[in-house]
C-alpha cells in the first residue's frame, strides 16, 4: 500500500474513532442553546474537541510508544498512575456511553428491547472486533467513515437549507468557554491519547514504514481528520442554532432525532440510527483495544493480558452501558474536571520542542495544573463553601478553568529560570 493511500485510510480511521457518541449528540444541542453566538461556541468546542485531540495524535507520532511516554518526563510513577486512571475512565464512561446512545437513538424508538440486553450484545460485538484488531484500520477506514460522512452531510445541508429565520439569544454568559467545556464531554483529548497508541501499533504491525514515514503519515492523517471533524462540528452546531426557534427541546438526543426527521423524514431517522450505531461502535472498539494494548505492554507483551483486559473492559461496558446518557454525562463531570486539564497540558508539552519542555518544566507545570484543578474537581463532586470561595478568587475560576493561567505562568517561569541558569555556562565557552 502506498504512503498516500495509507495516510487517507488512517485519516478516515481517526475520524471514525473520534466521532462517537458525544461527538454526535453534543454539537447540535450546544448550538441550539447558543443561537446567534454559535460561531463563538464552535471555536471553543473545536479547541477542546478538535485541536487538542489532533495534537495528541501528533504527540504519539513523535513518541511512537505507549501512553506512558506522554507523562514519563514527570516521573515513571506519575506516568503509570495517570495512564491507569485515564484507561479506567475510558472503559468506565465514554465506552459504555456509546452503547447507551446507541440504545436511545437507534434501538429504543423502533424496538421493545431491554437496555441491558442491547448493552450485552453490543459489547460482545466490540470484543469480537478487538480480538481481530489487525483489521480494525482497514475496516473502519474503507467502509464505515464514508457512510458516516455522507449521512451527516445530507442532514446538515438539507437542514440548513430549510431552517427558519431568526434565533433565540444564547443562554451562556461566555459562549467561547461554554464551547470549551462542552468539548470536554466528547472525551476526545483522552481519546487522542488512548487511540493514538492504536494507530501507532497498527503501523508497527504492518512493518512497512520507518520512524520518519510513520510520523509524517500519522501527522498528515491527523490534519485531514481534524479538518473533517471541524467541518462536521461546525455544521451540526449551526444546524442546532438555526432551529432553536422552531421547537422547545430539553434533551440532546431528542434534538438530534427531531433534526433527522425534519430533514429526511422517516428515511432520515433510519439513516441517523445507522450513523449512531456505526459512530458509537467504532469508538468503543478503539477505546477497548487501546486499553488492552496498554495492559499488554505492562505485562511484558502477554497475549493473555490483552484478552483478559478486553473481556473486563467489555464487562464494564455491559454494566454501565445499560444506564441512560444523561446519567453517564452527570457521573463523568467530576472526572473530566480533574483529568482533562492534566491531559491538555501533557498533550501541549509533548508537541513542543524539547528545549521548551524539559523534565523540570513537565514536573512543575503538571504539579501546578493538578493543584489548581482541585477546587473545581471538589465542587463538581459536592459543593464546598471553602473551595467555592477559593475558586471564585482564582482567575477564570468562575469559568471552571482556574488552572489555565497558573499553568502558563509556571511554564514561563521555569523556562526563564532554565535559560538564566544555562547562560553562564554558555558564556564561559
Amino acid at each position: 500500500m502506498s504512503p498516500t493511500k495509507q495516510t487517507f485510510i488512517t485519516a478516515f480511521a481517526l475520524f471514525s474513532l473520534f466521532f462517537g457518541a458525544g461527538n454526535l449528540v453534543l454539537p447540535p444541542f450546544i448550538g441550539y442553546n447558543s443561537g446567534p453566538a454559535w460561531p463563538w461556541v464552535t471555536l471553543g468546542f473545536a479547541l477542546s474537541a478538535v485541536c487538542i485531540p489532533i495534537l495528541a495524535i501528533y504527540g504519539h507520532a513523535r513518541l511512537q510508544g505507549t501512553m506512558m511516554d506522554f507523562a514519563k518526563k514527570v516521573s515513571p510513577g506519575f506516568a503509570l498512575i495517570y495512564s491507569l486512571v485515564v484507561y479506567a475512565i475510558a472503559i468506565a464512561l465514554p465506552a459504555p456511553r456509546t452503547a447507551s446512545v446507541t440504545y436511545e437513538m437507534a434501538v429504543e424508538p423502533y424496538f421493545e428491547f431491554s437496555p441491558l440486553l442491547l448493552s450485552t450484545i453490543y459489547f460482545v460485538l466490540v470484543l469480537f472486533f478487538v480480538m481481530n484488531r489487525n483489521q480494525i484500520l482497514s475496516l473502519i477506514g474503507k467502509y464505515l467513515t464514508p457512510m458516516i460522512l455522507i449521512i451527516l452531510a445530507v442532514i446538515i445541508l438539507i437542514g440548513l437549507g430549510g431552517a427558519g429565520e431568526g434565533m433565540r439569544p444564547s443562554i451562556f454568559e461566555n459562549n467561547f468557554v461554554a464551547g470549551i467545556l462542552e468539548g470536554y464531554q466528547t472525551f476526545d483529548a483522552i481519546g487522542g491519547v488512548v487511540v493514538g497508541g492504536v494507530i501507532v501499533i497498527s503501523f508497527q504491525l504492518q512493518g512497512k514504514f520507518d520512524y520518519q514515514q510513520t510520523k509524517s503519515m500519522i501527522g498528515r492523517a491527523g490534519l485531514i481528520a481534524g479538518t473533517g471533524l471541524f467541518l462536521v462540528y461546525a455544521g451540526l452546531i449551526a444546524l442546532g442554532a438555526h432551529f432553536n426557534v422552531n421547537v422547545d427541546i430539553q434533551e440532546r438526543s431528542e434534538l438530534l432525532f427531531y433534526l433527522s426527521n425534519f430533514t429526511l423524514g422517516k428515511v432520515g431517522a433510519a439513516g441517523l440510527s445507522v450513523l449512531v450505531a456505526l459512530a458509537c461502535f467504532t469508538t468503543a472498539v478503539g477505546i477497548v483495544a487501546g486499553t488492552a494494548d496498554f495492559i499488554k505492554g505492562l505485562a511484558g507483551g502477554s497475549s493473555r493480558a490483552y484478552v483478559i483486559t478486553s473481556i473486563v473492559a467489555c464487562l464494564a461496558g455491559v454494566v454501565m452501558g445499560q444506564f441512560d446518557v444523561h446519567y453517564i454525562i452527570e457521573v463523568a463531570v467530576p472526572a473530566l474536571m480533574f483529568i482533562y486539564p492534566v491531559t491538555i497540558v501533557l498533550v501541549l508539552l509533548n508537541v513542543l520542542p524539547d528545549r521548551w519542555a524539559s523534565a523540570l518544566v513537565f514536573k512543575c507545570t503538571i504539579a501546578t495544573t493538578v493543584l489548581f484543578s482541585v477546587p473545581t474537581f471538589v465542587n463538581s463532586m459536592m459543593y464546598s463553601e471553602t473551595f467555592a470561595v477559593l475558586e471564585e478568587q482564582l482567575p477564570l475560576g468562575n469559568e471552571q478553568m482556574a488552572w489555565v493561567i497558573p499553568a502558563l505562568i509556571t511554564f514561563a517561569i521555569v523556562n526563564v529560570f532554565l535559560m538564566i541558569k544555562k547562560e553562564p555556562v554558555q558564556n564561559q565557552n
